[in-house]
């Protein structure tokens, strides 16, 4: 598939594909820097299913080397983010033997690593003559968990035959699942991927405005950073037709003044996984947190309450840590969920659940109310061991006006006690003027 997607390129011609740091890439452009990142590979003998670390930005050339890759049968590596004794952990447990970067001045550099990657799950993917692809998770609650995944199914997944082309905003970068998506999807039906210098809601709008955006794919997170800056009102968003959110579940309240401040926007939530892809979906309504998803090329079941998936992409394994497959290949996702006929309903992860005297609470459902709060704009919710209950519920907010703490929270109390049961009731609240997202900008849940 994936020389069905480059060689579209040609056809697309002077047509945009990128637009980096402001300046336009064409097809045209984008399909020389393919060339010459093939060239660099074979003149320094970047064998077929050797393990290649790669930046996960999306500049031309980079874009061209991960497609470079692909072509090449290489297993790649895109780096996340972060210190370098973070970096270093990813190099070491994808056992990286070589590491492609910019070295300045239009060059690149190929730095061989002195490893040798002999895990079994590269193995397969080298008797099979498949491209693959190593995501990290992001760790929040310890050390990552390394996917392998086979690139060639998941680009069968992507139609060149029909063009649907979109100017989409890159959000979620490279070594995101949701930025591989995004990326691979955009160009295989010739659209424009625009990249912004800074993830704010200020630099995104703009972009929107400026290139005339239609899709924007992001988080939760995110988008009840943009409501609270205000700078929807301050920007022309008139070509914005499609917000798609996923990553971690959604507060009422976000959803509900997002599709009051952008009504012609529709508004799509995602559900995907690492391990399993991206899956079809398919919300109920705008402001609905109801999702049903689809069944093309997954399936999905329920037990006691738990999402498991099945996919024809499913990850081959974990390079670090043993996979949660059950025997007839469904994964289980963590994610607790409600039904109502076709539709489900994401709660949260199973780890993510506070257990109150037997009562269970879902931080997302206090967060929404939270949020409602005159002067709350950021709202993480956890739990805390208690020595009664067994836990308790905990709450740590982000006001935008300063106001003396105890105040905040006597209006959060008082406006909790007409919404939610005691039990859900933070205990403790604690306020602060420090953002509480990672550089995913997805909520940071730690328990004490």
């Amino acid at each position: 598939m994936h020389k069905e997607i480059i060689s579209n390129f040609a056809r697309f011609g002077e047509e945009p594909s990128l637009v980096f740091h402001g300046e336009v890439c064409t097809y045209g452009g984008l399909s020389l820097d393919i060339g010459t990142m093939e060239r660099l590979l074979d003149e320094r003998s970047v064998a077929p299913g050797g393990v290649v670390a790669i930046e996960g930005t999306y500049s031309p050339e980079n874009c061209a080397l991960l497609l470079a890759l692909i072509a090449n049968g290489n297993i790649v590596v895109p780096l996340p983010p972060g210190p370098a004794a973070k970096r270093q952990e990813y190099l070491d447990v994808s056992e990286a033997e070589c590491r492609v970067a910019p070295a300045g001045n239009g060059e690149w550099t190929v730095e061989r690593t002195g490893r040798a990657a002999t895990h079994a799950l590269y193995g397969r993917l080298r008797g099979l003559g498949a491209p693959g692809l190593v995501l990290f998770s992001s760790g929040t609650t310890g050390r990552s968990k390394a996917s392998v995944l086979n690139f060639a199914k998941l680009l069968g997944r992507y139609d060149t035959t029909q063009r649907r082309p979109r100017r989409t905003l890159a959000f979620l970068s490279l070594d995101h699942i949701g930025g591989i998506n995004t990326l691979m999807h955009t160009l295989s039906q010739g659209g424009c991927i625009v990249t912004v210098a800074e993830r704010t809601p200020r630099a995104i709008f703009k972009a929107i405005e400026a290139h005339k955006v239609d899709t924007l794919p992001t988080t939760p997170t995110f988008l009840t950073m943009c409501l609270m800056s205000g700078e929807a009102t301050r920007h022309d968003l008139s070509s914005l037709r499609l917000i798609t959110y996923g990553t971690e579940p959604m507060p009422m309240q976000t959803l509900r003044k997002l599709n009051a401040a952008l009504p012609q926007v529709r508004l799509k939530q995602t559900y995907g996984l690492s391990e399993v892809g991206i899956l079809p979906t398919a919300s109920r309504s705008n402001d609905s947190l109801w999702v049903k998803l689809g069944t093309s090329g997954f399936d999905h079941k329920i037990i006691d309450g738990i999402l498991w998936i099945r996919s024809d992409m499913a990850m081959l394994g974990y390079l670090n840590a043993p996979a949660a497959f059950d025997e007839d290949g469904y994964f289980n996702t963590q994610d607790a969920v409600e039904v109502d006929g076709e539709y489900v309903r994401i709660l949260g992860r199973k780890s993510e659940l506070i257990n109150v005297g037997g009562e269970k609470v879902y931080p997302n459902e206090v967060e929404s109310v939270l949020l409602e709060v005159d002067n709350v704009v950021e709202a993480t919710v956890s739990g805390k061991p208690n020595a009664v209950t067994g836990m308790v519920v905990q709450a740590l907010v982000r006001v935008a006006r300063p106001e003396p703490p105890q105040q905040t929270v006597a209006r959060i109390r008082e406006h909790c006690r007409g919404r939610l049961q005691p039990f859900k009731i933070p205990a403790l609240i604690d306020v602060t003027d420090r953002e509480q997202h990672s550089d995913r900008f997805k909520k940071v849940r730690v328990a004490s």
